[in-house]
């Protein structure tokens, strides 16, 4: 395994050529401004590159060693200068071509970051408004998948009625130990990569609401806990509500009530099987 090992052209199962022995993968950089107009960071490549003076996304031939989030932050920062500590990756779009594949990073920028070329593949770097990106003359695997992917780009929330989970759950004894039942959730579910429709891999934002013995549930690396000072049912709604109106909420609950108020509010439900589905198979 070494640097630049995965250099090199590639058969897929089309019959067509691609740059990447081990596949590749490219960084699609999100920023939504204070209405809610996602742009993206788009790079122009270089005359002389595979389908030269096409738009498309930083990125390259991933190495042996590397995933897709690896190679992407890797060549975003060579070929744009991006830290990766500024970027919080949400999710991987995998476009399979059968033995070859390009894997898309989606990642959340809290602002238009500046982005200048740092080598030759990039004859310029441009955050586009949404809406005006079919107007470049796109790289064909990008406008490929550019309908799929662009639906994608909203921030992501993952609420837990963690009260409701565990008791859906039934772990023998829970009841007479809230506090250790939802620790053990929770502990599972930071290790999880949850399922998605669409993504490959989803890493959304993930809010757990917890209420009464469980209030005092310990840190959990990836998940921000909720105290209820009263009513969860009354926290989980709060988090909803909080929420921009072009951000996604999922709620993970079986309460048919809670169900319905957070519905009114644009959030979307899965009971506990969901989840706990999950973390058992």
């Amino acid at each position: 395994m070494a640097a630049g090992d995965g250099d090199g052209w590639a058969e897929c199962g089309r019959g067509h050529r691609h740059w990447g022995l081990h596949g590749a993968s490219g960084l699609l950089a999100v920023h939504h401004d204070q209405a809610g107009v996602p742009y993206v960071l788009m790079q122009k490549r270089s005359w002389w590159s595979h389908h030269g003076g096409t738009w498309g996304l930083p990125g390259g031939a991933l190495d042996s060693h590397e995933d897709a989030v690896a190679g992407a932050l890797r060549e975003a920062h060579e070929e744009a200068a991006l830290p990766a500590d500024a970027l919080r990756i949400k999710g991987v779009y995998m476009d399979d071509h059968g033995g070859w594949a390009f894997e898309t990073v989606i990642a959340e920028s809290a602002e238009l970051l500046p982005a200048v070329p740092t080598n030759g593949e990039s004859d310029e770097l441009r955050w586009v408004r949404l809406p005006e990106i079919t107007e470049l003359r796109l790289h064909p695997g990008f406008a490929e998948t550019w309908q799929e992917v662009r639906q994608e780009l909203r921030p992501e929330t993952l609420v837990l009625d963690v009260a409701n989970i565990v008791g859906a759950r039934a772990e023998h004894g829970w009841w007479n130990d809230r506090l250790g039942a939802a620790t053990r959730l929770l502990g599972e579910v930071s290790r999880l990569a949850p399922a998605h429709p669409v993504l490959e891999r989803w890493y959304p934002r993930i809010v757990a609401v917890v209420e009464g013995a469980a209030r005092e549930v310990p840190d959990v690396a990836g998940i921000q806990v909720v105290a209820a000072t009263g009513s969860g049912d009354d926290a989980v709604v709060e988090v909803a509500r909080r929420a921009r109106p072009w951000e996604r909420v999922l709620v993970v609950t079986a309460d048919r009530g809670l169900k319905e108020r957070v519905t009114e509010l644009g959030a979307t439900t899965q009971g506990p099987r969901w989840l706990l589905s999950q973390l058992t198979g």
